[in-house]
C-alpha cells in the first residue's frame, strides 16, 4: 500500500531469505504450523490504519452501549447457554478487507467480527522472526495503541491469567495438539505459562474443575476458552458427552465466556451503520429482495471458517433456505489487488485485535494479523499452488 516501501522490499527479496525465515519460524515448534506463511508483511500507511480504527471504535460504541446485550440475546442458540456469562468479551477480532471504492481509492470494509480469541501469541513470534530476515522500515510496528512487544504481552497476561497462578489457568480446546492453530497454543504457553488442555482431560468434582499437570491433579480457576461449539458438535458422541461440562454450574472464570462468540459476530453486523461496514440485513427481515442480488453474499450466522457462504447469490438460493432467521444478506465488497508480487497482485484481509481488560470502560487496539490471497476468496482452499499468499501480518506506519 506504500509503493516505495513495497518496491524496495520486492527488489531485495530472495527465495533464500524467505526459506531461511521459514526455517527459523518452523524450527521453534517443529510441525506445528500447517498453514502457508506468506513471503511478505503488509505495509499499512497511517491514513488507512486510522480508517480501520475509526470503524472499530464506532462498533465498540455499540458494543459498550446499554442495550447491546438485549439486542444480541437472540444471537445465542437456545441449546448453547453457558452459565456464568461475563459483562463483556475480553477479546474482539475485527476482519477488514482492503477494498477499492467507486472513486478508485483504497478503503477498509468490515467482513466479519468475533468476540473470540485468535492468534494473539503466534503473531508475536511471527514479528520477531520476520525482523530477523526482512528489512522493516523505521517507524513501523505490528502493535497498536502505543504498545510494544513487552507491554502487549503484559496486557495479554493480565487479561488471561489475571490474579491467578498460571498453573491454575488453562487454554481449553478440543484435541489442541491436532488443531491447525496449535502453534498459537504453544506460543501462549511459552509467553504466559498456561497449558493447552483438551475438554476430554477435564476432571469435575462438584462445581470444581481440575486437570493433570505433570501427573498432579491441579485446580482450574480460569479458562482461556478456544472451543468453538460448531467444532464440538461435529465430534464423536464420547467427546460431545465430555463437552456437556460447559453447561454445568462451575466455579471458574471465563476468558472470554462462550456466549460472546455469538453476541459479537455476524449477528451484530445488521445493527451497524458506518461507511466501512457493508450494508447487512437479517434474511428473515427483508420484505423485498434487492434486484441486484449478484452484488450480495449470503452468510449463515452460526458457522465458522467461511463454511456455508454463498458468493453468487440467486433468488433460488434464498428461497431454498429453510431457516432465514439464521442467515444474513451482506453487500459485496470489491477487494483490491493491492499487494504487488513477482507475478500477479494479491488481495489482503486484516484482522485487528482489541483487548478488554476487566475493570476498564472499553476495549483497546493491540495487534493484528493479515491473510494474503490470489483466489476468489480469502482462505487456503482458494490459494493452492500459489505464491505470496497465506498467513502474514501488518506493519503500521506510526502516527505522524
Amino acid at each position: 500500500m506504500i509503493p516505495s516501501i513495497r518496491k524496495q522490499f520486492n527488489e531485495k527479496f530472495t527465495t533464500a531469505t524467505y526459506e531461511a525465515f521459514l526455517k527459523e519460524l518452523h524450527n521453534v515448534y517443529p510441525g506445528a504450523i500447517e498453514f502457508r506463511v506468506a513471503e511478505t508483511p503488509v505495509f499499512i500507511p497511517n491514513s488507512f490504519k486510522e480508517k480501520m480504527l475509526d470503524a472499530c471504535e464506532s462498533i465498540v460504541d455499540i458494543i459498550t452501549g446499554p442495550s447491546f446485550k438485549k439486542i444480541t440475546d437472540k444471537a445465542i442458540p437456545p441449546s448453547l447457554h453457558v452459565p456464568g456469562e461475563t459483562s463483556h468479551s475480553q477479546f474482539i477480532a475485527f476482519d477488514f478487507g482492503i477494498c477499492i471504492n467507486n472513486e478508485g481509492e483504497y478503503e477498509p470494509q468490515l467482513i466479519e467480527m468475533q468476540g473470540f480469541p485468535t492468534l494473539f501469541a503466534y503473531e508475536v513470534l511471527l514479528d520477531d522472526v520476520c525482523r530477523n530476515h526482512f528489512p522493516v522500515p523505521e517507524g513501523f510496528s505490528a502493535y497498536l495503541g502505543g504498545h510494544t512487544k513487552e507491554t502487549y504481552l503484559q496486557l495479554l497476561k493480565e487479561i488471561i491469567v489475571g490474579d491467578h497462578s498460571p498453573e491454575n489457568v488453562i487454554l481449553l480446546e478440543i484435541f489442541p495438539h491436532q488443531q491447525k492453530t496449535r502453534v498459537d497454543f504453544y506460543c501462549t504457553e511459552k509467553y504466559l505459562g498456561i497449558q493447552p488442555v483438551c475438554v476430554t482431560e477435564l476432571i469435575r468434582e462438584g462445581k470444581n474443575l481440575f486437570y493433570l499437570k505433570d501427573g498432579k491433579k491441579t485446580a482450574v480457576k480460569r479458562i482461556y476458552n478456544r472451543v468453538i461449539f460448531d467444532d464440538l458438535q461435529q465430534q464423536s458422541p464420547e467427546v460431545q458427552e465430555k463437552g456437556k461440562i460447559f453447561f454445568e454450574e462451575l466455579d471458574v472464570e471465563w476468558v472470554p465466556h462462550p456466549s460472546w462468540f455469538y453476541r459479537i459476530s455476524k449477528f451484530t453486523l445488521p445493527f451497524i451503520r458506518h461507511p466501512y461496514v457493508p450494508a447487512t440485513f437479517f434474511l428473515n427481515e427483508i420484505k423485498q429482495l434487492p434486484t441486484d442480488l449478484e452484488n450480495y453474499v449470503l452468510k449463515p450466522l452460526f458457522s465458522f471458517a467461511g463454511q456455508g457462504v454463498v458468493i453468487d447469490v440467486t433468488a433460488k438460493d434464498v428461497e431454498s433456505i429453510k431457516d432465514p432467521e439464521n442467515w444474513i444478506l451482506q453487500r459485496k465488497v470489491k477487494y483490491a489487488d493491492v499487494i504487488q508480487t513477482p507475478d500477479v497482485p494479491a488481495k489482503a484481509e486484516i484482522r485487528i485485535f482489541y483487548f478488554w481488560k476487566d475493570g476498564t470502560a472499553r476495549p483497546v487496539p493491540a495487534n493484528n494479523l493479515a491473510r494474503l490471497s490470489k483466489g476468489k476468496m480469502i482462505g487456503v482452499r482458494y490459494n493452492k499452488d500459489k505464491e505470496w499468499v497465506g498467513g502474514s501480518y501488518c506493519l503500521f506506519e506510526s502516527n505522524k
